[in-house]
């Protein structure tokens, strides 16, 4: 029986990061949570059409004093058949992620791998990112990365294998270049949209299928106070996979300490 795979969406390969505009504010200091660059210790939480998620990030001293880095945790889709959402009461998906920023030229670059457990499927990748100057009201991040997938081989092209795992395999390579753009309407309120195209870079039409076409991601986001601030995110997928042209929904809450 054929067994299909979840889209493989670049905003899983390539996270919303932020940043701390081109004045850089110190690592001890309260960051701009606005931005796609900034590094700083937080948390947060939030439910999604498939389940709630629980996020942990950890500044850290790079011992470079003209570089910023974090590590982050994610663990996704927690107890959304309970909440009676379209996901299990497990967890699907574990993230983590290390940022570095480089802050004498505004250059991130970020290590990203993720892994599915209802799908057994994985991916890892490495991007860089550059802020540009801000046009008025609107600001630009290119960004560029390069990334394998892997999946348990007891799943090859989307069918169960009858002699079950022997491993894990490497079905594809990808490459993904795009851009974030944030639009300042306020102090407190803001939107981004995020168009990022994703191709693969073997000879897979399964996996090419899956993953090559353009992603859209829209955020409107509402900054509380200095240190916490709630996200509305919509997510769309232009692959072969989405022939239902599906939305994937999230709010979140974070928290800056």
């Amino acid at each position: 029986m054929m067994k299909k795979l979840p889209l493989i969406s670049v905003f899983s390969l390539i996270a919303p990061l932020s940043f701390t505009s081109l004045s850089f504010a110190q690592q001890d200091e309260v960051q701009d949570m606005s931005d796609p660059l900034a590094v700083y210790t937080q948390a947060g939480a939030g439910v999604t059409n498939k389940g709630s998620n629980l996020k942990l990030g950890n500044s850290y001293d790079t011992g470079n004093p003209d570089t910023m880095a974090m590590n982050i945790v994610e663990l996704k889709g927690i107890a959304g058949d309970s909440l009676g959402l379209d996901g299990n009461d497990s967890i699907n998906q574990l993230r983590y992620r290390n940022f570095n920023l480089d802050m004498t030229n505004g250059r991130g670059a970020q290590i990203d791998v993720n892994w599915d457990f209802n799908n057994n499927v994985g991916n890892a990748s490495y991007s860089f990112i550059q802020a540009l100057p801000a046009l008025g009201p609107v600001q630009l991040f290119p960004l560029a990365g390069i990334g394998i997938t892997v999946t348990d081989t007891a799943v090859i092209r989307g069918d169960e294998t009858e002699i079950g795992s022997v491993g894990y395999a490497i079905p594809s390579s990808f490459a993904v270049v795009g851009t974030y753009a944030k639009i300042t309407l306020t102090d407190k309120i803001w939107l981004n949209y995020n168009p990022m195209y994703m191709t693969t870079l073997n000879s897979n039409e399964y996996m090419s299928d899956m993953m090559d076409g353009l992603y859209h991601e829209v955020v409107a986001s509402y900054q509380i106070n200095p240190k916490q601030n709630i996200r509305l995110f919509a997510n769309y997928a232009a692959t072969e996979f989405n022939a239902d042209k599906n939305v994937d929904w999230r709010i979140e809450f974070n928290h800056q300490f």
